[in-house]
């Protein structure tokens, strides 16, 4: 009688484990095991700014058009420099046409995360526009360093010689040579000067002692306005790297600009476009 009750309850046991596991397995089909939710279904791919642009043909493209040799905007309308001409490149690889908007770097990011699919021009990599935007692969390092009168570049070589009271530090307002006046010359007389154009002008006139650059900018100022003089462009302040504004969290569109970067720069189209307006 007591081998009868073991093998009776052996029994109910296994009906009750097999009964647990069928209700198991209803419930993993359901997915809701132990409170998990429903196992989710692959995401939808959201759509790129990369198919706007095929589908309407147009590229726009967020330009200050005051930063030589980057991008400059000529008195009869025309922009032109090393990134417009590479601007140029690859809205022709999209089969597109670029079309440009006028902004300025006090409100580059505004602008451009209203009007464009990209910001070219001498555009400075920074924590803050991350934050707000996607970078392309940086295409050049650069750096800040000064632009004075050639008779006056020993007097200005540190920071520390320009961070005086008797120094007039002339600066574009609006973009990371404001930030960096700001951060390192605060003994310094600090000249805000809108246009960024005729800025070094005010220096070769007297009115300004330096401004500090990237050091690209310096090369090419120099060329333009004999009298002034870069100062140790090969050894900047600090570290910079220009890249291009993209919408933040599209990689599709990033990949793809990315990928033409790098054959643009592969193919040597990039170093002629560069060789032209700097050498």
């Amino acid at each position: 009688m007591q081998r009868k009750s073991v093998s009776l309850a052996a029994s109910a046991f296994a009906m009750s484990l097999a009964l647990a596991n069928v209700a198991q397995s209803q419930t993993i089909q359901a997915g809701t095991v132990a409170g998990t939710k429903p196992a989710a279904s692959a995401p939808v791919a959201t759509a790129s700014r990369l198919d706007d642009v095929l589908a309407r043909h147009t590229l726009r493209v967020c330009t200050t058009g005051d930063y030589k040799p980057y991008s400059f905007l000529r008195p009869d309308g025309q922009f032109e420099g090393i990134d417009i001409d590479l601007a140029e490149s690859l809205a022709k690889s999209l089969g597109a046409k670029a079309e440009y908007v006028k902004t300025s770097w006090s409100n580059l990011m505004n602008d451009f995360i209203a009007k464009c699919d990209i910001a070219v021009g001498g555009v400075s990599t920074t924590l803050e526009r991350q934050k707000r935007a996607f970078f392309t692969e940086p295409y050049m390092e650069d750096g800040k360093t000064p632009i004075v009168r050639c008779d006056d570049v020993e007097k200005y070589q540190t920071v520390a010689q320009i961070d005086q009271p008797n120094v007039r530090t002339i600066v574009n307002p609006g973009g990371t040579n404001e930030r960096f006046a700001k951060q390192f010359f605060s003994h310094s007389q600090l000249i805000e000067y809108p246009d960024n154009v005729t800025i070094f002008k005010q220096i070769l006139e007297g009115k300004a002692d330096v401004m500090v650059t990237d050091a690209s900018e310096t090369l090419l100022q120099q060329k333009l306005n004999p009298g002034l003089c870069s100062v140790h462009p090969d050894k900047p302040f600090q570290f910079g790297e220009k890249a291009y504004l993209l919408p933040r969290g599209d990689v599709p569109f990033q990949q793809y600009v990315d990928q033409w970067l790098h054959l643009a720069r592969s193919t040597g189209e990039f170093q002629a476009v560069y060789d032209k307006w700097l050498k």
